[in-house]
């Protein structure tokens, strides 16, 4: 006899096993009839003896570096440069890690709290050696340690390459709440996928063209993350779904991909507490088709592989092509489900009714991408679990949690119908507003989640919310046009209770701390607290507004300014090989590229007073405000618009920075490439920084807080959190223009229906783009298509705005002259600054989302 196979079981379900096994990361010890925990297998104080902590002294951080050289490595000290003494620093400080790690994960399996899970398909988060080392208290110890070996630990940090988990705003968010939940001592894990390339790597061409190439970031070993191959999941994809009775049905057949787990520990700020990112890679379930490769199709071999890959090769894949489209549904389903997978499988492990699902999980959807796990769930509930509908929706929507950034993914449903065919009978099966509104048509096509058309498509924005216990805006005037517009019918429909805010946040721990050491100290030292009393309760900063009116203060204040600005003059003369006046106003815009953010608008300012500069004598010119404008930020690949942007910023570039006239009073750089990394030298240097987007358009935005954080002033739009910022530090102390929101579509309807032409309305704007079309920026004719839509259509407001936006500038160079009040106006700014702290802003979301508490170790903080 022998084991066969049943050939007619391939691509079947397999049966459903009642009760789920224990992996080695949901292991806890048993007890005995007293209650007490028995040590599991051997002799108890021999385990313990050997049981290593967190390594705290020189000597024995230094033993562990030196460890790692030799074994980690397989290196001596004679053949150690500085990328592998950064490699065996980093795997240290990563046991150090592990240890608080396993410690938080089985003071939570102990004490079995209620868990909340953040699904982002982005997590931007930085470097991660300085950041850990801060977090642990550790970095004076560790750089002593290094120095004593012979390296220095700032090139020891630099050498490592930006986790390319990330593009924006959304995942940095992402990154901040995670380090914040950790360092509040809360039980939250983050779920993302890990990407083998990323976003991309962006190059610059002769001609100023964007460039993109695959970014390398795993091509050294990655030593910030734990491989868990012991943690996989089957995801299924096209196939066919046979209803059953109850709704339920059997979905079959089709391509089978193994999700495999990947931990990067996430440590708390003065606290043990380390937290987990989860992260998804996909690997084929069968990775080699032996029988193809004997007939000589050494394709057909390995094309199961490649396909399953191709799932987390790179964030965002341009989604212009069919194949692309499809990739990108993939990547939501693929983490979706892996993660519900493995929350389930947690959930289960507690032997708890599943009842009770919601009173031990909160799943909170980072914008519309995680909008697949709402069928989801309701797929495992109703087909594995085997409950009723009534039942399955009940858990489903009390627990999920949606924050809401945009309102505009929507897929085609022959996609889904082709990719996901169950998840498709079961967003058709989900309850609408009918009974509700029976007779009002029009509010049952704005509220379905099934879009009319051509094809027709599915509204996830609309699925999250009628899946969702809770909905989210992120800034007030966001959260307000959430309720008054965008889910208006949806307000109506479930009752204003439904729909919150939680503005954003961002963490000092990064973004004042790491990035901005000179200003840490001088606030830890002027407030006389402990420095993690400030970082862990912003509002603290407060205490600085007594030292506004200091001159000794003042002056210690624009040190720091003025040595950071020397640190990015010195990254652009090391990088771009041009040197830069600091002694010039630092203006910087950093976001990704988009019609919406209008760097488009910042560039036509640059070339206007470019322009003036031209018309003005040498002795004229001595008295203008002599600045230095940034720029940084990628483009979408297939993003036509905003890539002539950068190639207009780049080339105006070129012309200013080699005019003799005006380079000591105007020059412009474009940094490629941008990363957390490259923000942490930006932001503390700049002296005003630019968040210009039509009004109505950007949700609420967070590089805003992190300038204001380090005493940069701002120059905005009444938009997102510009306004709530602008109401904790002063109208006085931020420089606004343009039309407000509820203006914006009344222009758009005159820009549509009685257009004014450009000279008219802005004679100096029309100025500036006939220089443009001219040539003076190299070939007009190649801008025509980025001009045109300001010319014609101008959606978004830049010839109505621009004037205003001049005017806001003459106002910055005029305060920027009066040096005194200017260094107030930045110590102000800082102050009152405490709002905006993610620490805030994830309590919000416990308190009054997740409904979750802190879960402190019994040995408290390290």
């Amino acid at each position: 006899m022998t084991a066969v196979l049943d050939t007619a079981s391939i691509g079947k379900p397999k049966a459903r096993a009642r009760k789920h096994v224990r992996s080695l990361t949901g292991y806890w010890p048993e007890t005995d009839s007293t209650g007490k925990e028995k040590w599991p297998r051997g002799d108890e104080k021999t385990w313990k003896d050997a049981i290593r902590g967190v390594a705290s002294d020189t000597p024995t951080i230094t033993k562990s570096i030196v460890n790692h050289v030799q074994t980690s490595l397989a290196r001596q000290p004679h053949n150690l440069d500085d990328l592998g003494a950064y490699q065996a620093s980093a795997l240290s400080v990563r046991d150090n890690l592990i240890v608080n790690w396993n410690e938080t994960q089985l003071h939570y399996t102990r004490k079995a709290p209620k868990r909340a899970y953040y699904l982002s398909l982005e997590f931007l988060m930085g470097r991660t050696l300085d950041n850990a080392l801060l977090n642990l208290g550790l970095k004076n110890k560790y750089n002593d340690s290094i120095t004593g070996l012979g390296f220095n630990l700032e090139d020891l940090i630099d050498k490592e390459r930006d986790a390319a988990l990330g593009n924006g705003g959304l995942g940095r968010l992402a990154a901040c709440y995670l380090d914040s939940s950790a360092s509040q001592e809360l039980p939250v894990w983050g779920y993302g996928l890990r990407y083998k390339y990323g976003i991309f790597q962006q190059l610059i061409a002769p001609d100023g063209q964007q460039l993109e190439a695959p970014d390398p970031w795993l091509d050294n070993q990655n030593p910030w993350e734990l491989p868990r191959l012991d943690v996989t999941y089957e995801v299924r994809f096209y196939g066919h779904a046979e209803r059953t009775e109850n709704g339920r049905a059997i979905w079959s057949g089709g391509q089978e991909v193994l999700a495999v787990a990947y931990d990067v520990m996430i440590p708390g700020y003065d606290t043990k507490n380390t937290n987990n990112l989860r992260l998804w890679e996909s690997k084929p379930k069968r990775g080699f088709d032996l029988n193809s490769f004997n007939a000589g199709n050494y394709e057909q071999a390995v094309e199961s592989s490649n396909s399953a890959a191709a799932i987390t090769a790179v964030l965002y894949p341009n989604d212009h092509t069919t194949f692309g489209k499809e990739l990108r549904l993939k990547q939501q389903y693929f983490w979706t489900a892996a993660s519900l997978a493995d929350i389930m499988r947690r959930f289960k492990n507690m032997e708890k009714p599943i009842s009770e699902f919601p009173d031990y999980v909160a799943i909170q959807l980072n914008d519309t991408h995680p909008t697949l796990a709402i069928p989801e769930l309701m797929r495992v509930l109703l087909d594995d679990e085997e409950l009723s509908w009534a039942e399955a929706w009940q858990i489903t929507t009390n627990t999920f949690f949606f924050t809401n950034h945009t309102v505009l993914p929507k897929w085609p449903i022959p996609l889904m119908e082709q990719l996901l065919p169950r998840h498709m009978q079961i967003i058709y099966d989900i309850v609408t507003v009918e009974k509700q509104f029976p007779g009002d048509r029009d509010r049952l096509a704005r509220m379905s989640i099934i879009e009319e058309g051509i094809p027709k498509q599915v509204r996830m924005a609309n699925l999250a919310c009628i899946g969702s216990r809770k909905v989210n805006g992120v800034a007030e005037l966001h959260s307000e046009l959430v309720r008054t517009t965008i889910m208006k019918d949806f307000v109506e429909h479930y009752g204003v209770s439904k729909f919150g805010n939680v503005t954003n946040g961002i963490t000092p721990r990064r973004w004042l701390d790491q990035c901005n050491p000179g200003l840490s100290t001088l606030i830890t030292e002027s407030l006389k607290i402990p420095k993690a009393a400030w970082l862990k309760d912003l509002y603290k900063l407060e205490g600085l507004l007594p030292f506004a009116e200091k001159a000794d203060f003042q002056k210690r204040w624009a040190a720091v300014k003025l040595s950071n600005k020397r640190r990015l003059a010195h990254y652009v003369e090391t990088t771009l090989g041009v040197s830069v006046n600091t002694a010039a106003m630092f203006d910087v815009q950093i976001k990704r590229l988009h019609e919406y953010k209008r760097q488009s608008l910042n560039i036509l300012g640059v070339i206007h007073r470019y322009l003036l500069l031209k018309t003005l004598t040498p002795a004229q010119r001595k008295k203008v405000v002599p600045k230095v404008v940034f720029f940084a930020g990628k483009a979408a690949p297939g993003y036509f618009i905003a890539k002539l942007i950068i190639r207009l910023i780049v080339n105006v570039a070129r012309v200013l920075n080699s005019d003799p006239d005006t380079k000591e009073y105007l020059t412009v750089f474009f940094l490629p490439d941008y990363s957390v990394s490259l923000a942490e030298i930006l932001i503390p240097a700049s002296d005003i920084s630019q968040h210009i987007s039509t009004a109505g358009t950007e949700a609420s935005g967070t590089s805003n807080m992190k300038f204001c954080l380090n005493g940069g002033l701002l120059v905005g739009t009444v938009d997102g959190a510009n306004i709530e910022i602008a109401e904790e530090v002063g109208e006085s102390n931020v420089f606004f223009f343009g039309h407000l929101t509820p203006a914006v579509e009344d222009l758009r309807y005159q820009h549509l229906y009685h257009p004014v032409p450009v000279e008219q309305k802005s004679p100096a704007l029309a100025a500036v783009l006939n220089e443009v079309s001219a040539g003076r920026f190299g070939d007009g004719g190649v801008y025509e298509p980025l001009l045109n839509t300001i010319r014609q259509h101008d959606y978004y407001l830049l010839t109505d705005d621009f004037d205003s936006y001049i005017r806001a500038l003459d106002m910055v160079d005029e305060a920027y002259q009066d040096r005194t009040e200017w260094i107030k106006k930045s110590i102000r700014t800082t102050a009152k600054m405490g709002k905006f702290s993610s620490d805030r802003a994830i309590q919000d979301y416990a308190q009054e989302y997740w409904n979750i508490e802190s879960t402190k170790l019994e040995n408290g903080t390290a």
